[in-house]
């Protein structure tokens, strides 16, 4: 669909920040263009925030957070379910906006309103379930703990899910009693003003703000004294720079971050719920940009052959890269030319460094796709740990493939990455499965099942691949302080 061809309704209106309960133009005046990644064509403009734009949306949200904080808890879960309703009621548009704007398919996106709903009815239901506890101090004393909020939150948020991101990430400070700052990737920010036209003046002026802008936004949240905790979804360089910045003032953090996930086949495996599995858990549908794709596939030596073919055969059927808004499409473009280049380096160096390249490895040829972003799912074989395609994350469409015999040299090299976010094991027998979750370090693990999230259960990483949990309880408590009172008796 191109820029011309965008029906009524679909962009957003507002072309401002939209702090404080209203929307205002950039102090400094800023707007960028704005991408359709499967054309290389500009859509329209974005405004660009910087450091007097962020001091205001923070002063905004501070001013908002008494008030706020001691909305009762019952009150704030019906203001969240007010924005899911409708959030559920724009969810086509909003997945062809995204789509519009980052390169994902519309008919994946489609979910991803959904999603977000949910996340704001979950937290909803949560906010009443914020307690302290008693502590017995013996005679004399009466001691508990409470819950507090922390105040202004500044949230920002990746480019492969922006909308969902952004409406999801609302759902647990604002539970919470939190006041919220929310930033849009600058690759795709059109979904987060709508977002602001569809549910900011649903809240109390100042309580949930959206800024778009780059790393002068970024940078500015996360030095502004006033935001109490900043966090991130995002790649890893950008996750140690909001860390770095957030130490000045010893800002907690909550990083969620890139991964080299593993996928580790056992013999007994199911070989076509495998290959199905194998498939569904590199996201080719996102044309690889998601961090908790399984880029890393470890085959036992007795099925390698027959899955790999099987993979070889099936994937460019099933992820052909395709017309984004095209429902028919199960892979979209990259979101920008940056990512194609990143990719077509990481080609390169498979190559390099020994990597046999079994399927993909190329732009498409079709002729409608010409001016894109778009690549096709790749998979290289007789991978080796010390290649970089094993170590780096490349956040785009290549899957590889590694063959193993022993057990304790295959978890060396699973665990021997920086990264630590998910795994997915496959096997049929019980013990195999959880003597393998225990030894995967990862801070999520399927059993026989691949990318699929569930709400209530933490998502998270270790080592370089985040701090924190997110869509579970935990989520929120990550907003809330632990007070304590003790009151002297008699």
């Amino acid at each position: 669909m191109r820029a011309h061809e965008i029906p009524a309704g679909i962009l957003p209106t507002q072309r401002g920040l939209y702090y404080g309960g209203a929307w205002h133009a950039p102090k400094a005046g800023g707007y960028a263009e704005t991408f359709n990644p499967t054309y290389n064509e500009a859509i329209t403009s974005a405004p660009i925030a910087d450091a007097a734009d962020v001091d205001a949306a923070v002063q905004a949200a501070h001013a908002a957070f008494p008030a706020w904080a001691a909305t009762p808890p019952v009150e704030r879960g019906r203001y969240l379910r007010k924005a899911a309703a409708v959030l559920r009621e724009h969810a086509v548009p909003l997945a062809l906006l995204d789509s519009l704007n980052n390169g994902n398919p519309v008919s994946a996106l489609a979910m991803d309103a959904g999603f977000a709903a949910d996340c704001l009815d979950y937290f909803a239901g949560l906010a009443t379930e914020i307690k302290g506890e008693t502590i017995p101090m013996g005679d004399g004393n009466f001691n508990y703990t409470l819950q507090e909020p922390l105040g202004v939150i500044a949230r920002i948020v990746a480019y492969n899910h922006p909308f969902m991101f952004a409406a999801a990430r609302l759902a647990a400070p604002l539970a919470a009693g939190n006041t919220v700052v929310v930033k849009s990737p600058d690759q795709a920010p059109l979904s987060i003003l709508r977002l602001a036209e569809l549910v900011g003046d649903i809240f109390p002026p100042g309580v949930a703000n959206f800024l778009c802008g780059g790393r002068e936004c970024g940078d500015a949240m996360g030095k502004h004294p006033l935001v109490r905790k900043i966090t991130l979804i995002g790649g890893v360089p950008t996750g140690k720079a909001v860390m770095k910045t957030a130490s000045d003032n010893l800002k907690p953090v909550l990083l969620e971050l890139g991964g080299k996930n593993a996928l580790i086949a056992y013999p007994d495996a199911d070989l076509d719920k495998l290959v199905n599995g194998i498939i569904g858990g590199m996201n080719f549908t996102w044309s690889g940009q998601s961090c908790g794709s399984t880029s890393r596939v470890f085959l036992h030596e007795s099925i390698h052959d027959q899955v790999l073919e099987k993979v070889v055969k099936l994937l460019p059927e099933r992820h052909k890269p395709g017309i984004p808004t095209d429902p028919r499409t199960t892979m979209g473009s990259l979101v920008s030319r940056a990512q194609l280049e990143k990719v077509q380096s990481y080609v390169a160096k498979g190559l390099e460094d020994g990597g046999r390249l079994v399927c993909g490895g190329k732009q498409p040829t079709d002729e409608a796709l010409k001016d894109g972003f778009f690549y096709e799912a790749t998979v290289f074989a007789d991978m080796k740990p010390h290649m970089r395609l094993a170590q780096e994350e490349v956040f785009g469409p290549i899957m590889s493939v590694f063959k193993w015999t022993d057990e304790d040299s295959l978890f060396e090299q699973v665990n021997g990455v920086d990264f630590g976010l998910t795994g997915s094991i496959w096997t049929q027998n019980i013990n195999t499965a959880h003597r393998a979750a225990k030894r995967i370090h990862t801070g999520y693990v399927w059993i026989n099942n691949s990318s699929q999230h569930f709400m209530g259960a933490p998502f998270g990483g270790v080592k370089q691949s985040g701090i924190g949990r997110e869509e579970c309880f935990a989520e929120l408590m990550e907003f809330t302080y632990t007070k304590n009172v003790n009151l002297k008796l008699g």
